[in-house]
């Protein structure tokens, strides 16, 4: 949520940085009602101000219980009108930071640089299906019989594949000061909307069990931000870092016809993420530190990939900036996005009223940011089709090799 005294003070920066992100916002009707909310307020306090008067007469009995309906009726109205101001608030996204280039569409992000040597096979490519397929890996089609489509069994040694990621996912990041979390996947509706991804279209991504008043997490991000809701941090513990590991859900309502085959983009799959929190003055060294983190991860198992910084366009409403990964997946000849770590700035964290006391002993909103580790089906997919071997056996990348059992090779 954007600050109210910025948004009056700034309407034009509001205003321009909605647009960069391909919304229009009518600022007019936002201070309009951001005044009669104001003046409203200023009202009901002095109503309840002078409730406390000494009642000496019938007269003055009367006069009290008047206002005491009046201002029932002002409280009301302050009420409905904060309301409806919230909900505005609520759905203008963060602004981007000042180095993020605008865009009109994704074809506006920048590739910051390409790193490792894509493969060069001397024999045919086989995608990751086939090659799945050939040594049991994944079964899609049971698992559409059971479950329908877009879900997927992972057998053998892509289990194993599956948990060398996560025991080498948090061996790098231990030594970087997260603490490992094993969250809940099923949030409360406070606890999502706070964490500002289901206005503008969110809402149809998500799993929400509405009898339960309860939603599917996306990623763990979505219920380890919420941890330290109504809190304040004391400002020697920050900033908190975070690895959560947990099942995702998503419905995947806007990619109809879009990668349907395979786990590639699937209603459920397993993810190692990072979530920080920090005071504003570090939030950009942190984001920078997630980065090198990703980075240093995806060199250890030297699959090539390159870094995309996102322009505004691209960037979603909570997300300040935000760098993706792509790495390298041969039988497609292209790079697909496998990591991505972004800043939301103060944006979900005043939306979640997380806070810290400053060495001045003022109370702020800390910064919050997220970064993935692994996403674990897509990780899969770049090892399999790049470590793949003429006789269709895989090399599993050595620094995997320890966390199974010594295994070197599948098939």
């Amino acid at each position: 949520m954007i600050d109210i005294k910025y948004l009056r003070d700034n309407p034009d920066l509001v205003v321009k940085a909605s647009q960069a992100k391909n919304r229009t916002i009518d600022i007019k009707v936002i201070l309009d009602l951001d005044n009669q909310r104001r003046a409203l307020q200023a009202e009901v306090d002095g109503l309840r101000q002078g409730r406390g008067d000494k009642l000496v007469s019938e007269a003055d009995r009367a006069e009290a219980k008047a206002k005491k309906e009046v201002l029932k009726t002002k409280e009301q109205e302050l009420k409905q009108l904060t309301d409806q101001l919230n909900d505005i608030l609520l759905s203008l996204p963060n602004p981007a930071r000042p180095d993020v280039k605008v865009g009109k569409t994704e074809n506006d992000n920048e590739v910051l640089r390409q790193v490792g040597s894509k493969p060069d096979f001397n024999f045919t490519v086989k995608d990751y299906l086939t090659l799945a397929e050939q040594h049991d890996l994944i079964d899609m089609a049971r698992a559409a019989k059971v479950s329908g489509s877009r879900f997927g069994y992972l057998k053998n040694e892509a289990v194993l594949l599956e948990f060398a990621l996560v025991q080498y996912g948090l061996s790098v990041v231990l030594k970087n000061g997260f603490v490992p979390v094993v969250p809940p996947v099923l949030i409360s509706e406070k606890a999502m909307q706070a964490m500002g991804y289901l206005e503008n279209g969110g809402e149809e991504e998500t799993y929400h069990l509405k009898e339960q008043q309860l939603y599917l997490v996306g990623t763990s991000e979505q219920s380890i931000g919420p941890m330290h809701m109504d809190e304040v941090l004391e400002l020697t513990d920050l900033p908190k870092r975070y690895a959560g590991f947990s099942s995702c859900f998503r419905s995947e309502a806007g990619s109809y016809g879009k990668d349907t085959k395979g786990i590639l983009r699937v209603h459920q799959f397993d993810k190692l993420e990072m979530v920080v929190f920090t005071k504003p003055e570090d939030s950009d060294k942190e984001h920078d530190k997630l980065l090198v983190i990703e980075e240093e991860l995806m060199q250890g198992l030297k699959l090539p990939y390159q870094v995309i910084k996102m322009c505004t366009a691209d960037l979603g409403d909570p997300a300040a900036r935000k760098y993706d990964i792509e790495t390298w997946i041969p039988s497609e000849s292209k790079y697909r996005e496998t990591h991505s770590c972004s800043t939301t700035t103060d944006f979900q964290a005043r939306r979640l009223n997380i806070r810290y006391k400053t060495a001045e002993g003022k109370m702020d909103f800390v910064h919050m940011l997220n970064g993935t580790v692994f996403a674990i089906g897509r990780t899969l997919i770049a090892i399999l089709e790049n470590y793949q071997q003429a006789d269709g056996s895989i090399i599993i990348p050595k620094v995997l090799q320890p966390y199974m059992g010594g295994l070197a090779k599948i098939g």
